[in-house]
């Protein structure tokens, strides 16, 4: 058995950054969530969580890392321009990102760095930054990471990801609605996960209000966790009018019905033990880092 498999959570918010005292505990930072796994950096979304994240690697020297990008919605990407490692030599990202329906993503990146929206051109950046659209369907490896990715529900194309190391399991699947009953790509997707990482951020009496905004709540979120037999189930993309005190009222509302239930809160780290497959462990709650 190994702790060499950890989760941290870098960004926590849906939407749009959400900075304040109503916030600060939970925090206001988006999607953000890092995966070390051995030797191997993944890190999902770069919303604006990730330039605290650059800011930590760039102290310590050159790195590799990989972003695997759910979408293109500006909270998810806002924080690629602000990720210090992109301006220095010897840094290697690579983003990647499904197919979405527009653009090729390297032509996505290049119009968001790009006059009159950001005063440095990603020209200045590309040889540290590299773009990859793996085709649906087809699994790949980062490392001795094995990556499956599946087309979610959301009003332009998302994509959900599965980490498998070592006999462990990590799904994140954000910036997704639920139908009438578990989706069954997100059923198979998850299917004994040991960590599943879902959007959760309306309640359940919100929902019918936001209905085809592609975003879900806590107690679609216990259904698929059930169904697919989930260890660990961490809400996440908490809205931004949300306050820490309302965030801690779902959590305990989830848990209630899904013991394993926890939300993510910034600056928490999950430490997911590896071992044989279908014999893997994860600690109980999200520690402070």
């Amino acid at each position: 058995m190994s702790h060499d498999l950890s989760i941290h959570f870098h960004g926590v918010r849906g939407s749009i950054a959400a900075p304040g005292v109503s916030t600060a505990r939970v925090g206001g930072n988006t999607s953000c969530v890092e995966v070390l796994a051995g030797d191997n950096r993944i890190v999902f979304d770069a919303g604006t969580g990730l330039r605290s994240l650059g800011d930590r690697l760039i102290a310590s020297g050159p790195s590799a890392t990989t972003i695997l990008l759910s979408h293109l919605h500006w909270d998810h990407i806002q924080g690629l321009p602000f990720f210090t490692p992109i301006y220095v030599a010897g840094n290697w990202i690579e983003v990647v990102s499904g197919a979405n329906g527009t653009m090729p993503l390297e032509a996505a990146l290049r119009r968001q760095m790009a006059a009159p929206f950001f005063p440095v051109d990603f020209d200045d950046v590309s040889r540290q930054v590299r773009a990859r659209e793996p085709r649906l369907g087809e699994p790949f490896s980062i490392g001795n990471v094995r990556v499956t990715m599946a087309r979610l529900n959301h009003p332009d194309p998302v994509y959900g990801y599965r980490l498998d190391y070592q006999g462990a399991s990590i799904v994140y699947a954000t910036d997704t609605e639920h139908f009438a009953c578990v989706d069954p790509t997100l059923a198979r997707l998850a299917a004994d996960a040991d960590v599943l990482i879902y959007d959760a951020q309306y309640t359940p009496e919100e929902y019918p209000g936001k209905v085809g905004w592609g975003h879900s709540t806590w107690e679609a979120a216990v259904a698929l966790a059930r169904t697919a037999g989930v260890r660990q189930l961490v809400l996440y993309h908490h809205d931004p009018r949300r306050s820490d005190e309302a965030v801690d009222v779902i959590e305990l509302r989830a848990r209630a019905a899904f013991a394993g239930a926890v939300a993510a809160r910034e600056g928490g780290v999950l430490h997911v033990e590896t071992r044989a497959p279908r014999a893997t462990a994860v600690s109980a709650a999200v520690t402070a880092a």
